[in-house]
This record gives structure tokens, sequence and C-alpha cells, in this order.
């Protein structure tokens, strides 16, 4: 049993994609990070070329990840928006978790070549010039990114998009990498210790590892479903309120994310006496409600049992639900 909100997703997944704001800002979106990744691992290679900063090496590695995970998140992005279809009734959403995970694990492979570089470089002997415009170069980049990144994130929290707010993250992570090195460079010319640029450089790639290990936990947790404790309390907490007011009771709660929206089914108790028509249309009330007072754009699937023996049907060894 479908809400009025799944129905309206529904129709809205069938118009050109052009007609639809959300998708338009979406695009926007990822074009832009696309264009300004390119342009990122464009400067970036300059700066290395001008100052062989291992440092500056490893912040070009991560984006050059950056534009391979875009790329595939752009992929992601259209699969995730197209409809429902016979062979995939829950349409693609959860594409999102992969795209989100393949992001991840780049990060990962380029932090562990950033740690290996490093220690190369270092043990090979240093050979740094030109480092005033390679820092002032890659200052700007950083802070061109951090913008690029907050806007990302924002837009994917606002659009509920799990790849726009991986690809934020990652553009974020990208930024505060650039003024690592920037402050290592600056402490190279301030002191002439050259081991600043490898030991930043480590130091960088530590903090992408962290950061890629999460994205791919994240995406991992996902695709496991798993039941956050606290979006589980929230939807109790909301079914409590709604079915007490409507004077119904309830069972056999599960609730599981896409990528851009759950899913909650939910068992509703009915007196046997209780008319057909007048359970379906407390029921469409309890869908309705629910879905509208959750903070996360939801679809309800409501199972309508008789409050007298729902305990002996359940007790039947086909009987999957969860209990309250």
């Amino acid at each position: 049993m479908l809400n009025q909100n799944s129905l309206e997703i529904a129709k809205t997944a069938h118009l050109p994609a052009t007609g639809r704001p959300d998708v338009q800002d979406a695009w926007f979106a990822m074009r832009l990070s696309l264009i300004v990744g390119v342009a990122m691992l464009a400067g970036k290679v300059t700066a290395w070329i001008m100052t062989g900063s291992t440092a500056i090496l490893a912040d070009a590695a991560e984006s050059v990840v950056h534009v391979i995970a875009v790329a595939f998140a752009a992929f992601s992005l259209r699969l995730s928006q197209k409809p429902a279809a016979p062979r995939f009734l829950y349409g693609y959403e959860r594409i999102a978790f992969l795209s989100a995970g393949f992001e991840g694990a780049m990060i990962v492979l380029a932090a562990i070549y950033i740690l290996i570089t490093a220690i190369q470089k270092w043990l090979a002997g240093l050979q740094l010039e030109n480092l005033g415009a390679g820092t002032m170069l890659l200052l700007a980049a950083g802070c061109l990114n951090a913008a690029l990144g907050w806007y990302l994130t924002q837009t994917g929290r606002r659009l509920n998009s799990l790849i726009l707010e991986a690809d934020g993250k990652h553009v974020l992570t990208d930024s505060w990498t650039s003024f690592g090195v920037v402050l290592g460079l600056v402490l190279v010319i301030g002191t002439h210790w050259k081991p600043f640029d490898p030991i930043i450089a480590l130091l960088v790639a530590v903090n992408i590892l962290w950061s890629g290990g999460k994205l791919v936990w994240r995406a991992a947790v996902g695709l496991l479903d798993y039941s956050d404790p606290a979006i589980g309390h929230q939807i109790r907490e909301r079914l409590d309120s709604i079915c007490t007011e409507l004077g119904i009771k309830y069972h056999g709660v599960r609730f599981r994310a896409t990528g851009y929206r759950q899913l909650v089914e939910v068992h509703l108790l009915f007196p046997k006496a209780t008319e057909l028509g007048d359970a379906h249309a407390l029921a469409t009330r309890v869908e309705e409600r629910l879905a509208a007072e959750l903070t996360t754009p939801t679809e309800v699937i409501t199972h309508m049992e008789a409050e007298e023996d729902h305990e002996s049907v359940h007790a039947h060894e086909h009987y999957t639900g969860l209990p309250l």
C-alpha cells in the first residue's frame, strides 16, 4: 500500500530529467564538481612540476582519484534517477552506496600510493625549488576546493543525495589536504628543513586513508541494510503518536535506506469487527502522516492484521516479520 508521497515520487520519476528541479540541481552540482576537479588536477600537477614537492605530488594523486570517482558518481547519479523497471521494482537508488564505496576505495588506494611515494622520495634525497609560487598555486586550489566541497555537501543534504554528499566530503578532504601541504611548504620555506615535505605527505596520506575508510564503511552498512537506532527511534516515536491518536496498534516495524529515501514497513492491528474499508482508510492515514512527519523522504508500506489472532498467525513457520 503506497502513500500519496510515494505516488508523487512515482509520477515525477517519469518526467524528463530536464523538467525536474531536483535533477537539474544535482546535475549542475555534478558537472561543476567534474570541471573544478579537472582544473584542480591541472593546477596541482603544474605546482608539482615547478617544485618537485612530494607533498604536492600526494595532493595531486588524490585529485586524480577525485576526477575518476566523480566520473563514476555521475554515472551512478544518472542510473539512480531512472524509474523502477519490471526487473528492478524498487528502482536503482541503491547504486548510491556502490558509488560511495567506490570513491572510498579509490581514496584508500591513493593514500597507499602517497605513503609509498613519500618514503621512497625521502630515502632517495629531496630536491625542492620554486616553493613560493607552488605554494601560492596550491593555496588557491585549496580555497576553491573548500568552497566547492561545502556547496556539494549542502546540495547533497538538501536533495537527500548520498552520491553528491559523498563527493562533497571527498572534495572537502582534498581541500584540507591542500591546506596541510601548504603548511608543510611554508615550514620548509621558513626553516629550510626539507624533511617537512615528506612528513606532511605522510600525514596527508593517513588523513585521507581515514576518510576513505569511513566512506567504504558507510557504503557497506548501507548495502547490508543497517538499521540506524536513531532513525528507528524517530520512526517509532512518530508511530506511537499517530497510532495512539487514531486508536490503533502496530508492530513488526522494519526500515531501510536506499541512498535517497527510506522504506518503512509496519503491521497495523485492527479488531476483527472493523470494516475493511475503514481499516484501509486508517492505514492510509498512517502512511501519509508518517511519511510527512519524518525528515527524510519516505515510502511507507502497511500490512493490516486482526488484533485478536495475530500472535497465533505469526507463530507460523513462514512468518518473517520483526517484533517491535
